[in-house]
């Protein structure tokens, strides 16, 4: 036994030299194996390994994240091209959750599925930071679904009881008001009192204030985009393709928007600024003060043209104020430097006399308009 141990070395050195054995190998004899020990430490590493792991893919938590085990959906509000509004509570608030679904696995592409997601993390980065009376409250948001339930039956019968495996979801505070455009139209018949029609403007136009204050763009400024509370204050919403302002002009270009709100810089493809929000909010004055629709016999294509070569703007009625009607033509001037900044717009707004009417429903007439000549509405 005493030759064999004192061979060993030599062995294994000749081992080394003809490669059968590395230089960082060494022998362990089995009898002195600790199994008890090895089992722990062994256990201890692969819980080290897979923690980190799981950590590694879920990325590090944001302070916007939400515990889904908190949210409870309970119905369908509205549905869009990326995804579906529910009505739901968290922590016991009522709440919106709009999620947002990438595309159908093995259909959307991966450069598709990253577009969305950098979107949904933009959004989210913008509101989650942000507050102001006429702002819409942001809660929270997930990047994932994994815990989301949202129930098969409900009385819009649109949810989903399988999720998409790419998906996730931003959640706000609900207002009960619905959107802007719904109440215009609305009232599309009836119109609103001046007065009405100032307070609408005011809170739109000091939201807006308020964002460009924070360097943010909206750059779809719109009345669908805007909520209402049951009180009928105003608050800015869905900030899908907001974007803080460039300091560079140049790198803030496309045709992001919606048709009919869309600055003329905007739509011809030039470099724009935060006064494309101040082109959008003047046709949104118009929309608001004649509760109608800007364009409504126009294509896209003609639409596009007019407005970028000819100077097309709705038309303002005859029976509008001239300092309401002043207010939208410096807001939707050809020309971006000749705009006033969205806190001069405030201004201007708080200036105006709303005591003696001057609306579309002048004081002792019946509801309506003569300033358009043919019939509106349904």
């Amino acid at each position: 036994m005493a030759s064999s141990t004192s061979e060993m070395p030599e062995a294994k050195e000749k081992l080394k030299r003809s490669g059968s054995l590395g230089s960082n190998d060494a022998y362990v004899r089995a009898d002195k194996i600790d199994l008890t020990s090895l089992d722990i430490q062994l256990e201890k590493q692969l819980t080290k390994t897979w923690g980190k792991a799981n950590l590694k893919s879920q990325g590090p938590k944001e302070d916007w994240e939400i515990d889904l085990a908190k949210l409870e959906i309970r119905y369908v509000i509205a549905q869009g091209t990326y995804g579906t509004v529910y009505r739901g509570t968290y922590d016991g608030q009522d709440v919106a959750v709009k999620l947002l679904d990438w595309g159908e696995d093995g259909f959307a592409t991966e450069a598709e599925t990253a577009s969305l997601r950098t979107s949904f993390k933009q959004e989210v980065a913008v509101w989650h930071k942000l507050s102001h009376p006429n702002v819409t409250k942001f809660v929270g948001a997930s990047m994932g679904t994994t815990d989301l339930k949202i129930p098969a039956n409900n009385s819009n019968g649109g949810a989903r009881a399988n999720l998409p495996a790419r998906a996730c979801c931003v959640v706000v505070e609900y207002l009960a008001g619905g959107t802007l455009k719904q109440y215009l139209i609305k009232n599309t018949r009836r119109k609103l009192a001046y007065k009405v029609v100032v307070q609408l403007a005011l809170d739109l136009a000091r939201g807006l204030s308020y964002l460009h204050s924070r360097k943010i763009v909206h750059r779809d400024v719109k009345t669908e985009n805007m909520l209402l509370t049951p009180q009928r204050n105003l608050k800015i919403a869905d900030f899908g393709v907001a974007r803080v302002e460039a300091q560079n002009p140049k790198d803030m270009t496309g045709a992001t928007g919606t048709l009919g709100y869309m600055a003329p810089e905007v739509l011809d493809g030039k470099p724009y600024n935060r006064k494309c929000d101040v082109y959008s909010f003047g046709i949104c004055l118009w929309e608001i003060y004649c509760c109608d629709m800007p364009y409504p016999d126009l294509s896209f294509a003609d639409v596009s043209s007019a407005v970028v070569h000819q100077n097309l703007r709705p038309d303002i009625p005859r029976c509008c104020p001239s300092a309401f009607a002043n207010v939208m033509r410096k807001c939707w001037d050809a020309n971006p430097d000749k705009r006033p900044d969205m806190d001069e717009v405030v201004q201007l707004l708080e200036a105006l006399d709303t005591s003696k009417g001057g609306g579309m429903i002048p004081d002792g007439q019946s509801p309506g308009c003569l300033c358009f000549t043919k019939a509106r509405g349904p």
